[in-house]
């Protein structure tokens, strides 16, 4: 079976160790490759793998949008976040699956130590494809849900197209959960924010998750994320 993951960077990614590990779990022959592809190729990418007899591909930053576009079918969460992070090749289509959402239900009530986030109250920072699919899961989940981004424009979407809701600050929250970039700068009200709530969750993960360096506090970072996430592709990958 082979497999790989997409995107720029992916250097840093664990995908390729996470998903070695359940092909030799589940004692299926394959391999797992990290590919380099930038923006603006990712449709074309897609395509290539395909005749090279890929099964299939997790899909990263900044490829998910491309990757949406070049599927034939999507799922529900897929279609909900305009996101694809895994796609599986079928005989004879290309089928785009959204497991961020998953990654982030499981990240955030393991952080709280629950089994659901249901009425919890949480802000997700960002308005990218990870946020939008996570916003999409968490209100599925029971959760109350505030967006904050930026620019404005791109939260005001999302609460739109979903019963998320604009944060307002001040407005009590139970946790966190930040889906920005690195080093993203932020103003003085969401830092505030950041340091008084209880729970803070980075979906960054390993070097990258720099939040609560920059924070001066303790935050999760984004591993669990990714392997929730990484399980649920492996189940799409294998059936």
């Amino acid at each position: 079976m082979k497999l790989a993951v997409i995107g720029d960077p992916v250097a840093h990614s664990l995908s390729p160790a996470l998903h070695r590990s359940f092909l030799d779990a589940a004692g299926i022959a394959g391999e797992y490759h990290a590919l380099l592809v930038p923006a603006g190729e990712g449709a074309g990418a897609i395509a290539h793998l395909r005749t090279q007899g890929y099964r299939g591909l997790n899909v990263t930053t900044p490829l998910k949008e491309e990757a949406f576009a070049a599927c034939d079918r999507r799922d529900e969460l897929a279609l909900a976040s305009g996101a694809v992070n895994t796609i599986v090749f079928e005989a004879s289509e290309t089928v785009g699956y959204n497991t961020d959402g998953i990654g982030a239900l499981s990240a955030i009530a393991g952080a709280l130590e629950r089994p659901d986030v249901d009425g919890l109250r949480i802000l997700v920072l960002g308005a990218g494809p990870t946020a939008r699919a996570s916003v999409a899961a968490l209100i599925e989940g029971g959760a109350s849900v505030r967006v904050w981004n930026r620019t404005a424009a791109r939260a005001q979407m999302i609460v739109a197209t979903s019963d998320a809701r604009l944060w307002r600050p001040g407005e009590a929250l139970d946790i966190i959960f930040s889906t920005l970039s690195p080093l993203a700068d932020l103003p003085d009200h969401v830092q505030s924010a950041c340091r008084d709530v209880e729970v803070l969750v980075d979906a960054n993960y390993g070097p990258r998750a720099t939040l609560g360096a920059a924070l001066g506090r303790e935050a999760i970072d984004g591993y669990g994320m990714l392997r929730a996430g990484a399980r649920a592709s492996f189940a799409r990958f294998t059936g």
